[in-house]
């Protein structure tokens, strides 16, 4: 009975929204008003865990089936998600958790979690280019495919490219940015990445598409550009600074600037954060071992340090939360594909990082953000925006 009434007042701060506790067959409101949403507690969580991340104890009770939502868990999540600042987070009892070791070893394991656990399983629920990142919604009724084709079109319009240009893409993904670059725009491009089935995808694609002489992919750590005597024309990254770690962000603003030639342009797209934060102990545990979150002031200094010269800057935020719902509805649609190949617990687990990233998203919670920018000064560039 006292650890039940404990764990209520834990819950009760979180009362900006009113909702239902079911426990030990029980009910409680938490807040004033009609309740959105009720969440059945099947087993009683101890304070201490609560107390230590807030985060890792709601969200492993929801993967072992131990926490249900009746209901929608996006809305339910959108509402609750919008009290992160509520959240406790003991980062001296999780500092092997919250500070991972950032050495290129390290980086690819973490790198390798996450994307290697199967292209069939991203093929499931990403749309048909592969784009395992926010969508651009020109239009209302726009697809996901139609808002990763716009996404893509809109940074190749952005980097101001000419035939025969050399472009490099940092963390490529599955390659779809570079193929289009290469037939729309008839550059010469180079993709690194961690993950090698993503390499491997990105491989097969060049050869399907008979661009096996502008394209070439490898598998290359980004601190490795700085011992080449490569040069570019134009840099893209696609949600990949995400994962280097506070403590490189520096060395990858300056790995690019080695490798782009006076005056190119670099466009950055990456998830971001009013304020510089460790990141979340559930999601770094379970989905980005190692991924921190930068502010755009920290990316924006660490351009400074490198004589990048701030073009334009525009924030894409309420564009993942609709990319992230897409891909969520896509995984719901495959669910039975899914379970062939991953447990009941994965399935939870994946659930919620779709559906609480959309509400991060929707709250405000993080951002994203495309930096456009010079290496130095670039007076050949029309006065005005051209895309």
């Amino acid at each position: 009975m006292l650890e039940e009434n404990v764990m209520i007042q834990f819950l009760k701060k979180f009362d900006a929204t009113p909702f239902t506790v079911k426990l030990e067959g029980k009910e409680y409101q938490i807040g004033d008003g009609n309740p959105a949403f009720t969440v059945k507690f099947h087993k009683m969580i101890p304070l201490t865990e609560l107390a230590t991340s807030t985060s890792l104890a709601l969200g492993e009770a929801y993967m072992d089936g131990n926490l249900e939502v009746e209901g929608d868990l996006y809305e339910a999540l959108d509402l609750f998600m919008g009290q992160m600042g509520k959240f406790s987070t003991d980062q001296k009892a999780l500092k092997k958790l919250i500070f991972t070791s950032m050495s290129k070893k390290n980086q690819e394991k973490e790198v390798q979690s996450h994307y290697d656990i199967g292209n069939d399983f991203y093929k499931l629920w990403l749309d048909e280019t592969m784009s395992y990142s926010c969508g651009y919604f020109r239009h209302e009724d726009d697809s996901l495919y139609q808002a990763q084709v716009n996404k893509v079109d809109y940074i190749l319009e952005k980097l101001y490219l000419k035939e025969g240009m050399s472009l490099l893409d940092i963390g490529c993904g599955w390659g779809f940015l570079l193929i289009e670059a290469a037939k729309k725009y008839g550059i010469h491009g180079l993709g690194i990445t961690l993950s090698r089935e993503q390499h491997d995808e990105f491989q097969r694609r060049i050869e399907a598409e008979g661009l096996s002489g502008q394209l070439e992919v490898k598998l290359m750590d980004y601190r490795d550009l700085e011992k080449t005597d490569l040069q570019f024309d134009r840099i893209v990254s696609v949600g990949m600074v995400e994962h280097v770690g506070r403590g490189n962000y520096q060395q990858f603003i300056d790995c690019a600037a080695h490798v782009l030639k006076p005056g190119g342009l670099f466009l950055l797209h990456f998830i971001s954060a009013l304020k510089e934060h460790p990141g979340d102990p559930w999601i770094k545990k379970y989905i980005f071992p190692g991924g921190v979150v930068p502010s755009l002031r920290e990316m924006l200094t660490c351009m400074a340090e490198a004589d990048f010269h701030t073009l334009d800057i525009e924030n894409l935020r309420n564009h993942y939360n609709r990319t992230l719902l897409c891909w969520e509805r896509n995984f719901r649609d495959h669910i039975d594909d899914v379970r062939k190949m991953f447990d009941e617990r994965f399935i939870r687990m994946w659930d919620m990082y779709l559906s609480s990233c959309a509400a991060t998203f929707h709250n405000g919670i993080i951002d994203i953000h495309q930096i456009l920018m010079s290496k130095g000064v670039n007076n050949d560039l029309p006065m005005v925006r051209w895309y």
